[in-house]
Parts: structure tokens; sequence; C-alpha cells
């Protein structure tokens, strides 16, 4: 069986069997990097997903950081307010302290039931004119 032919046959077998394996490792690797119509749209919705996620959170993000600048605004005012009520309080409260003391006078001095006399019409007017000049 080493007749020429039979060893030129089973060359031409090794070698198209080495040049089909070379082809078909040659189309599976066409094939894994073609994708198909539905990877394709699969990986453009993930790309879509992740953008707009990504932007998303960008914008939850700054708007975190925009109400937490918000929040230390009102706390400053809030103690802001809560100041001048405190020093409102302490001024009214030494207004009372001041007037006090003047309204225990009044009340001692104003006896309790001052009768007078009462003049009607142009009279009494005329009367209450001259106390206030004299």
């Amino acid at each position: 069986m080493d007749n020429p032919t039979s060893a030129s046959v089973e060359e031409t077998t090794l070698n198209l069997e080495s040049s089909l394996g070379a082809e078909l490792s040659k189309l599976a690797n066409q094939q894994s990097s073609k994708p198909t119509p539905l990877e394709s749209n699969a990986e453009r919705i993930r790309g879509s997903v992740a953008r707009l996620s990504s932007s998303s959170i960008d914008e939850l993000q700054g708007l975190v950081s925009e109400l937490q600048t918000m929040q230390e605004f009102l706390k400053t005012e809030v103690s802001s307010v809560q100041r001048q009520i405190d020093n409102a309080l302490a001024g009214i409260n030494i207004i009372i302290e001041t007037i006090g003391p003047w309204k225990n006078i009044a009340n001692s001095q104003t006896p309790p039931h001052v009768s007078r006399a009462f003049r009607g019409g142009p009279a009494g007017n005329i009367e209450a004119a001259r106390r206030l000049a004299g």
C-alpha cells in the first residue's frame, strides 16, 4: 500500500482536513465576532440604559447636594430667627420690669372712687379747656 497514488490520496486528504479545519475555525471566529441582530439590539439597549442611568444618577447626586446646601441654609436661618426671638423676649422682659414699679405707683396714688362733677354741653368744654390751660 505504499503505492504513490495512495500516498498522494492520503496527503490530499490530510491537506483537505487541515484546510477544512482552518476554514471551519475561520468561520466560527467570524460567527462569534459578528453579533446577531438580537445581540446587537441587546448591546444597544444596555448602552442606552447605562447612559440614562449614569445621567440620572448624576442629576440625583446634584439634587442631593442642592438639598444639603438648602438644609444648612435653613438651619442657620432658624438659629438666626431663634436668636432674634430670644432678644425680643429679653427686651420685653426689661420693659415689663421697668414699667412694673410705675404701674404700682400709679395705682397707689389714684383714689379708688374719684367722683367728679360732669358738665355736659359747651360749658363742659370750656371748663376742660381751662383745666388744661391752668
